[in-house]
């Protein structure tokens, strides 16, 4: 049949029209309800509803019949929704719509309403027709899941105001310690540069002036941890270069070239004070007052088991350096057994080599 075909009986519609049309008894017959509305008559009232509608609602047919929809509307009904539906109405379109309603009880359900326009062979609208199904499980089940969603939305957002309490004031001691350490390294240099300008002795005035070395060193390693953007690891290639610099720009060696091939090399900062004064007591030894250094070539390299270091010095005379003093092999031998390393010496008349080997750790 064609869409007027199907519509041939609807001139007749009222409580039980139809029955000897084939399109209107499967209309009565499915378990979908449906109504028919005439949008000729004042208020596009109902002209048809089935069995399944009555069943839904609770309404009779007599208690639909040439009433508009709006009746099954509650206090609960969005005015978005309705408005939409009388859009559609007004301008003879199609409208798919979830509305809140209400049955004859007052029990509310949320019904997924499809509304379309059947339009006679002149183009008219003729009626709309209308089939609605309960989907409130389905609504509650969406309303569950956001009410859900919501839930964790806002323990997240606890937990992060939590965390980012924590954050701040581990940043606040972060600082205050570092604060305390930086002052207190302070303090220590000054009272060992003032006691070097006191003594007399040579000898106390090197043996002092080795040990402002080492704390300066500390002060260097401990600066570079709280400035660095992850503190849980220490930058070790630059730390190196930078000591020889400055070791370099002394007067004693401030003509000595610097040749260097480092790559990144990081290790855990758990480790760093450790490994910061076992280089420092190697460059303690490679540049002293008594070493003619000429040039300095450093290499700084990595891999999955160890951190490799090599410096060397090379003189610009050829002068048997000066054995290494009994406090620094003292404090190389105990941080290298601390870590775990091995420092290898290499000597020459050309200059003195020293490798230092640090197994990875795994923290």
């Amino acid at each position: 049949m064609d869409e007027q075909g199907n519509w041939h009986l609807t001139d007749m519609l009222h409580a039980e029209q139809g029955r000897g049309d084939p399109f209107a008894a499967a209309v009565r017959a499915t378990r979908m309800p449906m109504v028919i509305t005439d949008p000729g008559q004042p208020d596009n009232p109902i002209v048809f509803v089935n069995e399944a509608f009555q069943t839904l609602t609770g309404y009779s047919r007599e208690e639909c019949i040439g009433r508009n929809c709006r009746f099954l509307q509650g206090p609960g009904s969005d005015p978005v929704s309705v408005a939409k539906v009388r859009h559609a109405v007004d301008n003879g379109e199609d409208v798919a719509v979830d509305l809140l309603n209400y049955k004859k009880d007052g029990t509310p359900f949320w019904n997924a309403l499809y509304l379309s326009p059947v339009r006679g062979g002149n183009g008219n609208v003729q009626f709309f027709f209308a089939s609605q199904l309960d989907v409130s499980e389905r609504v509650a089940a969406h309303q569950s899941m956001m009410d859900q969603k919501e839930l964790v939305d806002h323990e997240v957002r606890v937990r992060t105001a939590d965390l980012e309490a924590s954050l701040e004031a581990q940043s606040m001691l972060l600082h205050e310690v570092d604060h305390r350490v930086k002052n207190n390294l302070s303090v220590i240099g000054s009272l060992l540069r003032m006691q070097i300008r006191e003594a007399n002795d040579p000898g106390v005035r090197a043996a002092l002036r080795a040990t402002m070395e080492r704390v300066d060193a500390m002060a260097a390693i401990h600066r570079r941890l709280y400035q660095a953007e992850d503190v849980r690891y220490f930058e070790l290639s630059s730390f190196v270069l930078n000591l020889i610099q400055d070791a370099l720009s002394s007067s004693a060696f401030k003509n000595a070239t610097l040749h260097s091939d480092v790559s990144f090399t990081r290790l855990p900062s758990g480790q760093a004070t450790s490994v910061g004064l076992l280089i420092n007591e190697v460059l303690l030894h490679l540049f002293n007052s008594y070493t003619p250094v000429e040039s300095v070539h450093l290499s700084c390299s990595s891999n999955a088991q160890r951190i490799r270091i090599s410096i060397a010095n090379r003189l610009s005379s050829k002068t048997p350096q000066n054995e290494i003093s009994p406090i620094s092999t003292k404090l190389i031998s105990r941080l290298s057994a601390q870590l775990n390393a091995k420092v290898l010496w290499d000597h020459s008349l050309d200059g003195m080599t020293a490798t230092i080997e640090i197994p990875v750790s795994r923290d």
